[in-house]
């Protein structure tokens, strides 16, 4: 008898626990998680740099290296930085980006700019489609377009 009395008390308490334990479990699981990527200078080194008379070697000195460089040709450097809110099994959504653009002419800074997300357009880099360049047969046209250009003696081996 002691032993179904205590028995019965632990079992109850387990089958309290474990709910309790996957219900706060799976919960966290839903728990927003912030990725942050990139670099972008602090506003006061952003200030100190004057167009005009910073040049290049200035620049990077007090900002360090940026996030990446314009297109050959284009003599203009970008510190990209960007938050992304991440939530269980949906997408991921972008939810601050900040890009700081320096443009040089020769050998001065022209221009500082600054660019938030708002500022900033959806470009849909990858299609997923294979562009193939030729005429596109029907399925009864493939099927039916080699009828006429096979012989018997290709078949036989004569």
């Amino acid at each position: 008898m002691w032993f179904e009395g205590k028995m019965g008390k632990v079992l109850s308490k387990k089958f309290f626990v474990v709910p309790v334990f996957g219900l706060a479990l799976g919960l966290s699981a839903c728990t927003p998680k912030i990725d942050v990527h990139g670099y972008i200078p602090v506003a006061s080194e952003i200030a100190a740099i004057t167009p005009g008379q910073d040049t290049p070697e200035s620049v990077l000195a007090r900002l360090g290296e940026p996030t990446t460089r314009g297109a050959p040709g284009s003599d203009t450097w970008y510190y990209v930085t960007s938050r992304v809110k991440r939530v269980a099994f949906l997408a991921p959504r972008e939810i601050e980006r900040q890009i700081l653009a320096i443009t040089f002419a020769g050998n001065r800074v022209s221009a500082v700019n600054h660019f938030g997300l708002e500022d900033g357009r959806i470009i849909d880099l990858n299609r997923n489609v294979t562009v193939t360049d030729g005429r596109r047969l029907t399925f009864f046209e493939q099927l039916l377009g080699n009828l006429g250009n096979f012989s018997a003696e290709q078949f036989l081996g004569g």
